[in-house]
């Protein structure tokens, strides 16, 4: 099975982004694994707030405002294969680390110390679809490559703050209203909506959807019918819409490819 890193076609170098609902942070330390692994030089980072990482996340935790005192620290662990994370700050009391604006991305990337720079650039409080505000998403504007999540078990619930962040916004995105069921139609609706996922995406930028928690035959499908409701919108959403499960790897279930058209 291909990993998710060569199914996107992943380059030499470049920035991801990851936006939309639950799973992001799990997919950041994937792809991080991926990357070293195959000896790239890789930061994980975050422009709005992410938990702290555990040892098995990320081995190495840079905290510093300055992105400069960040890059001579990182010097200390040149090589390939290298993987280390960096915050601008920790919030206490809670286990929570704060972002870096994203011009700081852009001096990350510019110093050559890193092939490729993974950001979570989103944040749904845990739920697994959200609606992004007016300041959301928060994606750098040197982006190579975004990838919008969304959480299958949301089809067949409620629309509300239980499944999804930001529940009044994505309403009005997916055409529905308050205690509505979130039915296939309405999640391709919100994740094709120039005001969803990709909102504010570089327009250069390659994007990839992936629908996760395909744990089961039946989400399995419905991801199916998700990405057949994407594949007649024109343009085209993204390059690929990726149905699967993020546990300890990600488990891919289907790809549809081929610019989703």
């Amino acid at each position: 099975m291909k990993t998710f890193a060569e199914i996107v076609g992943i380059g030499p170098a470049g920035v991801i982004s990851i936006t939309g609902g639950g799973g992001k942070t799990s997919l950041m330390f994937h792809l991080a694994r991926q990357l070293a692994y195959s000896g790239k030089r890789v930061l994980t980072t975050t422009t709005t707030r992410i938990l702290v990482p555990s040892a098995e996340q990320s081995k190495t935790l840079l905290i510093s405002q300055d992105p400069q005192v960040i890059l001579r620290q990182a010097k200390a662990h040149k090589g390939a294969g290298m993987h280390v994370s960096a915050a601008y700050s920790h919030l206490p009391p809670t286990d929570k680390l704060k972002g870096f604006p994203p011009e700081a991305i852009r001096t990350f990337e510019d110093s050559g110390e890193f092939d490729w720079i993974v950001v979570e650039a989103d944040g749904a409080a845990r739920r697994p679809l959200k609606a992004p505000a007016a300041h959301e998403p928060v994606i750098p504007e040197n982006t190579s490559i975004v990838v919008a999540l969304a959480g299958l078990e949301v089809l067949g619930r409620p629309l509300g703050e239980e499944m999804v962040f930001r529940s009044q916004l994505a309403g009005e995105l997916m055409q529905l209203s308050p205690g509505e069921t979130i039915t296939v139609p309405a999640l391709a609706r919100l994740l094709a909506h120039p005001a969803g996922s990709f909102k504010g995406a570089p327009p250069k930028a390659r994007r990839f959807i992936f629908l996760n928690k395909a744990d089961s035959p039946e989400l399995q499908e419905k991801g199916a019918a998700v990405a057949l409701q994407l594949k007649e919108i024109s343009p085209p959403v993204a390059e690929a819409v990726i149905v699967g499960q993020l546990l300890h790897e990600i488990s891919m279930h289907r790809v549809y490819l081929g610019k989703v058209q």
